[in-house]
C-alpha cells in the first residue's frame, strides 16, 4: 500500500460524522474509507472485523483497531495532534480509551448523529 487507510462503518451515522471531523480537523496522510466499499481482502481484514471496530491499516500492513486506529490515526497526522496519539497508546490511559471506545461503539445509535441503523448487527442494516 501507499499510503494508510482507516477503514469505518459508512451505515452509521456517528461514525460517519466522526470521520467528518477527522477529514475537516485532521491533516492525517491516510485514505479514509467505509467498510463496506473498501478492499478488505486487500487490506488483509476480515469483514466481520470491520464491521465491528474502526480500523487503521498502516502502509506496510500491520492492522490496529478501536482506540489504537485512532490513537495511529493521529500520531501519523504529526503536529498537535501526534502527542494526543501517543498518550492513547499508553498505560493506563490506553486502557480507559478503550474502555471509552467500547462505550461509544456499544450506544453509537443514541449519540449525536446516531441514527437507528447504528444499532442493528451488520447483517440486518438496509
Amino acid at each position: 500500500m501507499a499510503r494508510p487507510v482507516l477503514v469505518f462503518d459508512g451505515d452509521c451515522g456517528f461514525c460517519t460524522s466522526s470521520v467528518g471531523f477527522v477529514r475537516r480537523r485532521v491533516p492525517t496522510p491516510a485514505a479514509i474509507v467505509p467498510y463496506q466499499r473498501a478492499d478488505l481482502a486487500a487490506l488483509g481484514v476480515p469483514r466481520e472485523r470491520a464491521a465491528r471496530e474502526l480500523l487503521y491499516v498502516d502502509a506496510s500492513g500491520r492492522v490496529s483497531g478501536a482506540a489504537q486506529a485512532v490513537a495511529r490515526l493521529l500520531v501519523g497526522a504529526g503536529g498537535v495532534w501526534r502527542p494526543l496519539g501517543l498518550l492513547l497508546r499508553v498505560p493506563p490511559v490506553s486502557w480507559l480509551a478503550l474502555g471509552v471506545y467500547r462505550l461509544v461503539a456499544a450506544n453509537r445509535g443514541r449519540l449525536p448523529g446516531g441514527t437507528p441503523a447504528c444499532a442493528l448487527p451488520p447483517d440486518d442494516r438496509r
